[in-house]
């Protein structure tokens, strides 16, 4: 991608001048690469917090029962779901441990995922399809949580919760996406 900027550069410095096209270019890569960097964060984040998922679950559900007693007051059926959960994830862990292996592969999964968003942060133009791509990933929780949500009993509130990733993921990434063509049209008109 810098080599699109040099490109730039090299023939405005040619021209004697340094014209607004070299400093957009140089602005629209630093806020795709900026907003990549936030998306490679969060799912970074997202597949590490899987691992420890049954120390995590009973740290929350400890937590609705004391300084969280405010949310868990308001939202009773939060509090429930999450103790169900946690109080599952205890017996797993010490019944049948293999089975967490499962959201073993899921934390590998988001990191994965997360080092195929390097790509565009590398060449943004290039690599615009990664962004697509994870647009089409984004839009697909929507149908896996209301098929598999109420297949595994899952309560209608989570499954908004988790359709609420695919949505607020998508939000970055079209303003990538945008920022991609504007870098595109910019590097075409030198």
């Amino acid at each position: 991608m810098w080599a699109y900027v040099e490109g730039i550069r090299n023939r405005h410095t040619a021209a004697g001048k340094v014209g607004p096209t070299l400093v957009t270019a140089s602005s629209t890569l630093k806020r795709i690469r900026f907003w990549i960097g936030i998306f490679i964060v969060c799912l970074l984040l997202s597949g590490i917090t899987a691992f420890p998922l049954t120390s995590e679950l009973v740290w929350v559900s400890a937590a609705l029962d004391s300084w969280l007693a405010p949310v868990a007051d308001m939202i009773p059926a939060l509090e429930s779901w999450i103790d169900r959960v946690a109080a599952a994830l205890r017996d797993v862990s010490e019944r049948y441990p293999f089975l967490h292996y499962g959201t073993d592969w899921l934390a590998f999964a988001h990191i994965v995922i997360a080092v195929a968003f390097y790509g565009p942060f590398q060449d943004p133009v290039r690599n615009k399809w990664v962004i697509d791509w994870g647009l089409i990933a984004c839009v697909g929780i929507i149908p896996l949580a209301l098929i598999a949500g109420p297949l595994r009993e899952i309560p209608w509130g989570w499954m908004l919760f988790d359709i609420s990733f695919g949505v607020i993921g998508a939000i970055p990434l079209l303003y990538i996406r945008h920022l991609i063509g504007r870098l595109e049209r910019t590097t075409q008109e030198s």
